[in-house]
Order: structure tokens, then C-alpha cells, then sequence
């Protein structure tokens, strides 16, 4: 049986950057990618994403059928990683853990962490799209 990867975002203005990521989930596993909810978005980012939630989630939905997407839970960051049990988590280059998850958490809830390598960070990143020079 593959191994379940799980990938944590907001995925706004979805560009290469976050294709990059979702592919090389693809290449290792079954995915499920877990869409942030605005309301933690504002509350981790300070600022509400331009695209609503359901927006994203859908965009995120029709490029890659093949994985199960869904929006995050509205306070416990925890609860899909519970619900889901994944073999692995996998971040963005400049990723961090969603809440108060921590690595130390999901190794004791035996979930490895990886990150990967950056896909163009100076062409392909979010805050870059969102706020141009």
C-alpha cells in the first residue's frame, strides 16, 4: 500500500511554486492536501488571503483530481493529522508547521517531516504575486 503524504497551505494565487510541491507528493504516496481556512490564515499571517477558501480549494481540486482536497479545521491544526495518519508530512522550502504542531508532536505520533528544496523562490512565491515591485 503507498504511503499517505499530507501537505499543509494556504495555496493562494497557486502558481509553480506550490505545483512543484503537490507533484512531488504525487511521486511518493496518496495525498491529501489540507487547504488553510481564513480565519487561520489571518490569525498566523495577519492579513486574510486575496482568494477566499473555497476558492483555493477548488482551484487546488480541479488541477490535481487525483488527490483528496480539503479545507483544515477551523482551531485544532491537529485534528486532520489525526483523522488522516500520515506516513509523511511534506513542506515548501520556506514552510512551517501550521498552530502549535510541532515536529517533536508528529514524531511521537510516529509521522516523519520532510522538507523539500526550493522550486524558483525569486519567480514563484506568493507574497510575490500578491504584492509586485
Amino acid at each position: 500500500m503507498p504511503p499517505t503524504i499530507l501537505l499543509f497551505g494556504t495555496f493562494d494565487h497557486f502558481h509553480l511554486g506550490h505545483e512543484f510541491v503537490v507533484r512531488e507528493a504525487l511521486k511518493r504516496g496518496n495525498v491529501t492536501i489540507i487547504v488553510a481556512r481564513d480565519a487561520n490564515v489571518r490569525r498566523i499571517k495577519g492579513r486574510l488571503p486575496d482568494q477566499d477558501e473555497e476558492t483555493r480549494r477548488g482551484i487546488v481540486a480541479s488541477l490535481f483530481p487525483e488527490a483528496h482536497v480539503i479545507l483544515g479545521h477551523e482551531s485544532d491544526f491537529l485534528d486532520p493529522v489525526r483523522t488522516i495518519r500520515p506516513d509523511l508530512i511534506l513542506l515548501g522550502y520556506d514552510q512551517r508547521l501550521p498552530g502549535s504542531i510541532t515536529e517533536e508532536i508528529l514524531h511521537d505520533m510516529g509521522i516523519t517531516v520532510e522538507r523539500l528544496a526550493a522550486f524558483a523562490p525569486d519567480k514563484y512565491k506568493s507574497s510575490l504575486r500578491r504584492d509586485p515591485e
